[in-house]
């Protein structure tokens, strides 16, 4: 996250100093074009990206070895910090923040400058924040291509227990579920699977640090699920009509989901690409001079057939010219 917002930053030609524990994190992130290595200087922000378990004392400790600098920090859970800065020196200057962005991948290998465009960055204000500490984060957020939406900070930690931790773990919960599963089970598998599992692959130490911070919230929430997994459980095989409901309530759920912020909604289209050398350059290119600004994109390798299925979502009233488009170039193509 940090190498990324810094990449991003490096974009408009701002000053970035990189600071780390491990001295072999800020050379990797140097030669990725990261910024250069600090401090060196009075920084006018300052911004933490550490582990959970570390934000609140590297934040306190910041605003103090920087009495003139805005403090912020990218931590997923917001309060404990907020309440670890209310009671040090230094608490106008400090502004916390979340960019809802991030893979399950870490490090700075895994950094992108283009990590944090078009996503969601809450932005944190204590009661003691000034004004400029918020315009700067404000600020920050822009930079980096993000829609900034300011909260408080225990708002968020709600919020955040809904639509990312929850999610996590019942991906933890699913994967889990395959191993015992017979290996024939798991051939049959399809994209449906791993995008339910994908999130489970994320660092457990780190994880581990996030529940333990949000534990309140998180509870919750694992309790309405429980009860809503205790009700299905008892419909299945006896009440087709409550089954039913909790598929529609899921599927309405879905709807509530905001498209790309400042975007539009987006579809997918399919297309079949031959695996051979040039496939998938060409396939980008053709989509590329069609016109249509694909979103986002994924490739799935056909299970012993010499062809995979790529993915490409685009806005929603663009799906069928794209897929008229495709069709007419020779390609395998469906919604």
């Amino acid at each position: 996250m940090g190498t990324s917002l810094a990449l991003a930053l490096r974009e408009h030609d701002i000053d970035v100093q990189l600071s780390d524990v491990r001295a072999e994190n800020v050379d990797t992130a140097v030669s990725l074009g990261a910024g250069r290595p600090g401090p060196e200087g009075a920084p006018g922000l300052v911004v933490v990206a550490v582990p959970p378990s570390a934000v609140s004392e590297t934040v306190v400790a910041a605003l103090r070895e920087w009495p003139e600098a805005i403090v912020t920090d990218l931590s997923s859970v917001k309060s404990e910090p907020g309440r670890a800065v209310a009671e040090s020196d230094g608490a106008a200057r400090y502004a916390g923040s979340h960019p809802m962005a991030g893979s399950e991948r870490s490090g700075p290998l895994a950094a992108s400058g283009q990590l944090f465009e078009g996503r969601a960055w809450a932005v944190t204000p204590g009661s003691s924040s000034g004004r400029r500490a918020v315009e700067v984060v404000h600020e920050l957020a822009r930079l980096a291509g993000a829609a900034a939406i300011e909260m408080d900070a225990a708002e968020h930690d709600q919020a955040v227990a809904l639509v990312s931790h929850l999610p996590h773990l019942l991906s933890v919960l699913a994967a889990s579920q395959l191993h015992d599963a017979p290996s024939a089970y798991l051939e049959l598998a399809g994209p449906g699977l791993r995008d339910v599992t994908r999130v489970a692959g994320s660092d457990t130490w780190l994880w581990q640090q996030i529940l333990s911070g949000n534990a309140e919230p998180v509870r919750s929430r694992l309790e309405s699920v429980r009860d809503e997994l205790d009700a299905l459980i008892a419909a299945l095989g006896s009440n087709p009509a409550a089954v039913g409901n909790a598929l529609t309530r899921g599927k309405s759920g879905t709807e509530l989901i905001p498209g790309k912020h400042g975007g539009t909604a987006t579809a997918s289209v399919f297309v079949q690409v031959p695996d051979r050398p040039g496939s998938l350059s060409t396939l980008m290119t053709h989509a590329k001079d069609s016109g249509i600004n694909v979103e986002d994109f994924r490739i799935e390798h056909g299970l012993d057939r010499p062809i995979g299925i790529a993915e490409m979502m685009v806005p929603e009233e663009r799906a069928d010219a794209l897929v008229d488009v495709l069709a007419n170039l020779g390609w395998s193509v469906y919604r």
